[in-house]
């Protein structure tokens, strides 16, 4: 049988207990950068498989290292996410979850699970490829600064060093038995604004007594787009969005002293992106002195955005459908949403894919980061085999 054939039987013999995999770490799901059980988890798992790790990465970070023959000759890297969300799940399944107000609502524990299986497949097929294979479990994805960029810091990416790194995304609007690429730039930039308008509180009957904060936090939303349609570049898509603005103190006819916003900026260009964070800023300053109050204009630098590398990325489309078959192989869109994967993928050649979790004979359609996201749990052989396959066929 040749590998591939290998790696299929393989994943279908660990279906079940990947799905079951997955279901613990549904159950038990943990916020950004406190995954102590879900590590614990993990480790307990790749020790009854006797797969050799490191812990400890980021606190609750795993990095797994198998090594095929001449261990040296190259090195790769695949990748999943293990925090959860603060969402409270709706769906009533058996593996709901237990932690109230905490949710796999963007699919870590199908990365998670997918992994381990990859690694368990990888661990048992060491003799049918050259070189060495690193997994890495990271914590923090959902969470500012990110684990990936602290990971990085501690040196995942060294000793050895690998030449590329693969991550594995859930995706509801695809199928599960398929899959999407898209080589280039794929998801956006990622900032988070935090805008403090000060003004002169008092009566809202005596406005002439007063200077508004309101009324410049208004005029800010509004006149900030400009920075959208009048200032970036045509070919680069941006988005500028407020979602909160809330005032202390304030009532019918109270006008408040300060108003707060709370709003995203993303992009695909990283030099407009630092162009467009000194215009914001200068923008709101001035506009709220010339209205008589003062802002305070904080962006926290979030995710770069994220590139897949051409080369590497068509290479491994047409290794995706020598394994699922080309009707199950899509290209994908950009999204201006953000992952930190794209820290890895400003380092060394990466790949970010798509798996298809979707069945909508079974109504699992909801989006990811709702309470009622949840998957075709078919998609899990997918995801375990096809990883294992795209690392392999890179090596061999």
């Amino acid at each position: 049988m040749d590998v591939k054939g290998k790696i299929k039987g393989l994943a279908s013999k660990y279906s079940k207990d990947v799905i079951t995999i997955r279901r613990e770490f549904h159950q038990h799901p943990e916020l950004s950068f406190v995954e102590f059980n879900t590590s614990k988890r993990i480790q307990k798992i790749l020790k009854k498989y006797k797969i050799p790790f490191k812990s400890g990465f980021a606190k609750t970070g795993i990095v797994v290292t198998i090594k095929g023959k001449n261990p040296s000759s190259k090195t790769i890297a695949l990748r999943a996410d293990i925090d959860a969300l603060p969402i409270k799940e709706t769906n009533k399944v058996k593996y709901k979850s237990k932690n109230e107000g905490v949710m796999h609502a963007c699919g870590h524990d199908v990365h998670t699970a997918s992994l381990l299986g990859c690694a368990r497949i990888l661990s048992e097929l060491k003799s049918e490829f050259s070189g060495t294979i690193k997994c890495i479990f990271q914590p923090g994805e959902e969470l500012l600064p990110g684990g990936a960029s602290l990971l990085i810091k501690e040196g995942v990416l060294k000793n050895p060093k690998p030449s590329s790194i693969i991550g594995q995304h859930v995706h509801p609007p695809l199928r599960a038995g398929k899959v999407g690429f898209r080589p280039g730039m794929y998801m956006a930039s990622a900032d988070e604004i935090y805008v403090t308008v000060k003004g002169k509180g008092g009566h809202a009957a005596l406005p002439e007594n007063v200077v508004d904060p309101v009324l410049i936090a208004s005029n800010l939303i509004v006149s900030l787009q400009q920075i959208v349609s009048r200032k970036a570049p045509p070919s680069i898509p941006t988005v500028l969005s407020f979602g909160k603005i809330n005032s202390e103190g304030g009532a019918t006819n109270i006008i408040p002293d300060i108003v707060k916003l709370e709003g995203t900026f993303r992009t695909f260009d990283e030099k407009w992106r630092k162009r467009a964070h000194k215009l914001m800023k200068k923008l709101a300053e001035q506009m709220a002195k010339s209205m008589g109050g003062t802002c305070d204009f904080h962006i926290a630098n979030g995710y770069p955005h994220l590139y897949n590398n051409p080369k590497l990325t068509t290479d491994l489309k047409d290794f995706a459908i020598q394994y699922l078959g080309k009707s199950n192989v899509v290209d994908l869109p950009a999204r201006m949403t953000s992952e930190d994967f794209a820290f890895y993928s400003h380092l060394i050649p990466a790949t970010f894919y798509r798996l298809g979790t979707g069945n909508p004979a079974k109504n699992i359609t909801s989006p990811v980061h709702t309470s009622t996201f949840n998957i075709d749990e078919s998609a899990l052989e997918v995801g375990s085999g096809l990883m294992a396959w795209l690392a392999i066929s890179q090596l061999n």
